[in-house]
């Protein structure tokens, strides 16, 4: 078969690992051949290409990024957008389609393979909010970025006693703010799931330092509200993209101006931004999108369209694309209460509702 590999949105660790391990096990094992669309959709609106062999993927596995580049373009809102996706797989006869990327990336594909496209997807985000699978590559080297972070920022914070606000990404959900939270022995964890009272926040860290602890870490997601914004996002302008977003940014420095007025504690904002995107793939995350490359050309022959290759505990299996990108996949309640349980009591009063 010739098969077409993309990835879309966000970059993230290990989008090579997942190209690799699919060139290689098609190549080997099915006699198969491969082009990669450049710059996500945006490939396949403009007809951007390159030869995926051996050769191309060789040496990939560590690096970061991806060596098919990616965009946010939405070819559903451009004129016949679809169409012209459709066209350059037909040009190119491509009998297959490997899309990687999250629900934005997720949802053209869904599309397409309503219009009879042959298409497989590979769930990649570093926010693991992809539904229908336990865990997104990317999201582990990411949490790992952020533990590294919220550990070094611990010794300058308690040199100066002061309170350290750390952003972190996260539009809809808080994995990352939860798992790097808990991992990183913060004092505080915000996430969109639930707006805070800042006033509740500022309490806890007051009575921190009543008892001799002079300084505290609060780990906040880019996508948390305060309680009293009626649910308003913090945003950096009014622009959107192309799947409706809007840039998020500036939670954190509200957080820590709103706490130093109200505790007259100095209060500092880490904003670690792409840099949560960057670098070398963890050796958990370069096994898991191997495992998803693989098993997105099982799908492939198995004509298993209209899917995506999902984790379920410790098995690869294949859930439809509408599953995957109906919902996002929130912060459960039990995680909830792992980060909670470890603070104290006036954590939890923090959340409000």
């Amino acid at each position: 078969m010739k098969i077409g590999i993309l990835t879309g949105g966000g970059d993230c660790p290990g989008l090579n690992a997942v190209i690799r391990a699919a060139v290689r096990m098609g190549t080997f094992h099915h006699d198969d051949r491969f082009v990669g669309f450049l710059e996500g959709w945006r490939g396949l609106v403009e007809d951007m290409s390159m030869p995926l062999d051996l050769g191309a993927v060789a040496g990939i596995l560590p690096r970061g990024g991806t060596i098919l580049r990616t965009s946010r373009t939405n070819p559903a809102k451009k004129p016949d957008g679809l169409d012209k996706c459709i066209a350059t797989l037909n040009s190119h006869k491509v009998d297959a389609l490997i899309a990687i990327g999250g629900d934005d990336t997720l949802s053209v594909a869904t599309k397409l393979s309503a219009k009879g496209v042959k298409v497989v997807g590979v769930p990649k985000t570093i926010d693991n909010d992809l539904a229908g699978t336990d865990f997104t590559f990317g999201f582990d080297t990411a949490v790992n970025i952020v533990t590294e972070a919220i550990d070094r920022v611990h010794t300058t914070a308690e040199a100066h006693n002061r309170v350290m606000v750390v952003e972190v990404m996260g539009r809809d959900a808080g994995w990352i703010a939860i798992y790097s939270g808990i991992a990183g022995g913060a004092d505080g964890i915000l996430i969109p799931e639930q707006p805070f009272d800042v006033d509740k926040v500022a309490a806890k860290i007051r009575m921190r330092h009543a008892r001799g602890r002079y300084f505290s870490i609060v780990v906040v997601a880019e996508g948390a509200k305060f309680a009293s914004g009626k649910g308003a996002l913090v945003k950096q302008n009014e622009e959107i993209d192309e799947f409706g977003h809007a840039r998020l940014g500036g939670v954190g420095n509200n957080l820590a101006q709103e706490i130093e007025r109200r505790t007259g504690f100095e209060t500092r904002t880490v904003v670690l931004g792409h840099v949560q995107r960057g670098g070398s793939p963890t050796a958990f995350d370069r096994v898991l999108a191997t495992r998803y490359g693989l098993g997105a050309i099982d799908m492939v022959h198995r004509g298993e369209f209209g899917k995506m290759a999902a984790l379920r505990g410790n098995k690869i299996v294949s859930i439809s694309l509408a599953e995957a990108t109906g919902t996002n996949r929130k912060v459960d309640q039990e995680m909830m209460d792992a980060a909670f349980g470890i603070l104290e009591d006036a954590e939890r009063e923090a959340v409000a509702g």
